[in-house]
């Protein structure tokens, strides 16, 4: 595997106003196929394809894959809690309510995915690009995200309350009823989220920068928020 982190920010883009997210780039080594049916909990995956593999309802806490590809495979109600995905490469994914707290996502590529209910509360994202598909109910409460993006995808009411982000980038991307409840944000660009709407957490936006049209669209919600009376 060779990987370089490509940051997304740069001279003469005009988004200097926010530092851009360091985006993973994985190139990953020639693949085995995955022979086995069940995986196994704190089991080492190193290298393997694991191709439309139906995972549905199998338990593999706090297994590592590195250097993996996990393609069009069925994830509901998969146990990986404390999983490790590092330098791997998700594609199509579905599923309802995959468990995943705990978990560490590093230089992962996520494309496509389908998923609903998916628990990653207390999980670690760092170098993390989620491109197109839909979250449904997305838990990433108390969460840590470091140089990541979303991109082209549609998340509908995620869960942020009580997380870290930092240098997370919303790019083209539908942000529906999203909970900032208690989170801490550090250079978040939320300007490519169309719509942006934020059902709680208004007053922990500091760190994160927004477009003009933006604010006008909130200005009702951050007036109720400071209890201002508009009328007029």
């Amino acid at each position: 595997m060779v990987r370089k982190a490509v940051g997304a920010g740069g001279a003469g883009t005009g988004r200097t106003a926010v530092k851009g997210a360091r985006r993973p780039e994985v190139r990953l080594p020639p693949l085995r196929p995955w022979a086995e049916r069940d995986l196994e909990a704190d089991g080492d995956y190193d290298g393997l394809e694991f191709l439309e593999a139906d995972l549905s309802g199998q338990r593999g806490a706090g297994a590592r894959f590195m250097d993996c590809a996990l393609t069009n495979c069925a994830v509901d109600e998969t146990a990986l809690g404390r999983a490790r995905f590092l330098d791997s490469v998700l594609t199509g994914l579905r599923g309802v309510g995959t468990r995943l707290a705990e978990a560490v996502f590093r230089d992962v590529e996520l494309s496509a995915p389908r998923l609903g209910g998916v628990q990653l509360h207390g999980a670690t994202l760092e170098r993390v690009v989620v491109r197109g598909g839909k979250l449904d109910f997305l838990n990433l409460r108390e969460a840590r995200l470091k140089d990541v993006v979303f991109e082209s995808c549609v998340l509908v009411e995620p869960d942020f309350a009580g997380s870290r982000l930092e240098r997370v980038e919303f790019v083209d991307c539908a942000l529906k009823g999203a909970d900032f409840g208690n989170a801490v944000l550090k250079d978040v660009d939320l300007r490519g989220a169309a719509p942006l709407e934020v059902q709680r957490g208004l007053d922990r936006l500091s760190g994160a920068v927004i477009s003009t049209g933006q604010l006008l669209d909130l200005a009702p919600l951050l007036a109720a928020e400071l209890g201002i009376r508009v009328e007029g």
